[in-house]
């Protein structure tokens, strides 16, 4: 980054410093986030956007960089602290996150290894328990 941003007014249109997600991983959080990635402490899959959970963490990640980057005192700290950090454990996490069964040293991507949560219709008419 360049300078410090300057905070828009309210109302006004944030201009995005990473153009997509995709930008965001690849040119900022992948060399700046630094891991020992041996499968028993963290793991990532190099093809992360095949991860639904993985996608929309990453996408919340940038978002909420793009937002806190502005806040001149705390904003980074407070980005760190509150959102890279938690989203990270869950998702390098080797035994429940969502890159469990992928390994960045083999060239690891597995799809989909994990089934959706189960899930019963809901109906608005039947009785609670």
């Amino acid at each position: 980054m360049t300078g410090p941003a300057e905070i828009p007014a309210p109302g006004e249109e944030v201009e995005l410093f990473f153009p997509d997600v995709f930008a965001f991983v690849s040119d900022f959080l992948a060399p700046t986030v630094r891991r020992r990635l041996n499968g028993s402490s963290a793991t990532w899959c190099p093809r992360w956007w095949e991860h639904p959970e993985a996608g929309a963490r990453l996408s919340a990640l940038w978002l909420a960089w793009e937002q806190l980057r502005l806040e001149p005192t705390l904003g980074l700290s407070t980005w760190w602290l509150h959102h890279a950090d938690p989203h990270l454990r869950v998702l390098m996490d080797t035994d429940l996150g969502p890159f469990a069964a992928c390994s960045p040293k083999t060239g690891g991507h597995t799809a989909y290894p994990f089934d959706p949560l189960p899930l019963e219709e809901y109906d608005p008419e039947a009785q609670p328990l």
